[in-house]
């Protein structure tokens, strides 16, 4: 993952941003385990890992909360709001549901953030609509600096970020990028660069001065599972701008989208190989030959989430052999005990056992 990195000058602009709305740019790159003289030596151009950047963007973004305005780039990337947004939308089952709970919270809280996302929906349209607003004008004026280099793009990057965000988080939410079809951005373009990296961006055309703010894609894809859970959602916030620019860079781990899939879906049972294929949107074949280039398999994938369930349950839970058995789809409570001991080394007792001798260690 050393590979996902972030020219030099992206770092720059930061703390030059943050030097420009009267913050303390020295103490949020310290935050971040960086060195602004060291940066100001640096080539712009020069490549650097993204985890860093993204660890000063978040550094950023909770030094700017301290302005106490809602944060008007990148739809509220780093700051409170968009976590609870996360924390709302993460328990949905579909992109669909959770692109509307997260309507829902934007709606409610307009009055307060400046900015919103909702779905557009023509009947009859095999195209879908996300939409994102945001007043400008409204609250964000010392995040906005006159002298700024991009003070007279203020618009375009406030509204063009925000729709870079929510398509690369939808991406995240499903495992896959959205593929969009159209992206219409309501305000000026800055410049042919400008233009050019935003399309490069979406791989789409992009159009400026438009009466919308907006990107479509397929309405189907609002059908798609999410393949997301609260644990890793918890990760995602910890470093969600190195997500969110590694959904752009890498493919996405099939073998993580499909454990996340039978956690979820392991109340209910497991689900047969055919119905992850399907929930993935996959044939049987496809899905075969993707978990073999991971070098993986469906079983050892269930056998893993397993385990991790099994182990949880008899240390935080007290839960019997037996009842863990049926839970995870055995037969019998011996076959449970002789795959637990092939995963672990131990029998499920033994396991208990040694984990409570040492917590009380």
């Amino acid at each position: 993952m050393a590979e996902i990195t972030v020219p030099a000058k992206k770092f720059r602009r930061i703390l030059n941003y943050l030097n420009r709305i009267g913050l303390d740019a020295q103490s949020v790159a310290i935050a971040a385990d960086l060195q602004p003289e060291r940066l100001a030596r640096l080539n712009p151009e020069q490549r650097l890992p993204a985890m860093h950047y993204s660890r000063l963007y978040k550094a950023a973004a909770e030094q700017m909360q301290t302005v106490r305005q809602p944060l008007p780039w990148g739809a509220g990337l780093g700051g409170e709001s968009f976590a609870m947004m996360c924390h709302c939308v993460i328990g949905a089952r579909t992109l669909g549901g959770a692109l509307r709970l997260a309507q829902r919270y934007d709606d409610l809280l307009y009055p307060i953030n400046g900015y919103r996302m909702c779905l557009l929906e023509e009947p009859g349209s095999s195209l879908i609509k996300l939409s994102y607003t945001i007043d400008v004008p409204r609250g964000a004026a010392p995040l906005m600096p006159a002298d700024w280099d991009r003070a007279d793009a203020t618009c375009t990057v406030a509204r063009a970020s925000g729709l870079i965000v929510w398509r690369t988080f939808c991406g995240w939410l499903i495992g896959q990028n959205l593929a969009v079809r159209e992206v219409r951005v309501d305000a000026p373009q800055p410049g042919a660069c400008y233009r050019n990296s935003l399309a490069r961006t979406f791989a789409a055309p992009v159009h400026f001065a438009a009466d919308e703010n907006t990107f479509s894609f397929e309405r189907d894809m609002l059908e798609r599972r999410l393949v997301h859970t609260t644990e890793s959602l918890e990760e995602f916030l910890s470093n969600s701008v190195y997500h969110l620019i590694a959904m752009d860079q890498l493919s996405v781990s099939t073998s993580a989208a499909i454990k996340s899939l039978v956690a979820i879906e392991l109340p209910k049972g497991m689900p047969s190989f055919s119905s992850v294929a399907s929930m993935l949107y996959m044939s049987e074949s496809s899905l075969r030959r993707r978990l073999q280039g991971e070098q993986t398999s469906y079983q050892a994938i269930k056998d893993a989430v397993r385990c991790e369930v099994a182990m949880d349950k008899l240390l935080h839970e007290n839960a019997r052999v037996a009842d863990l058995a049926e839970q995870l789809g055995f037969t019998e409570a011996s076959s449970f005990v002789r795959s637990f001991k092939s995963w672990t080394g131990q029998t499920p007792k033994s396991y208990k056992d040694n984990m409570q001798s040492l917590a009380r260690a």
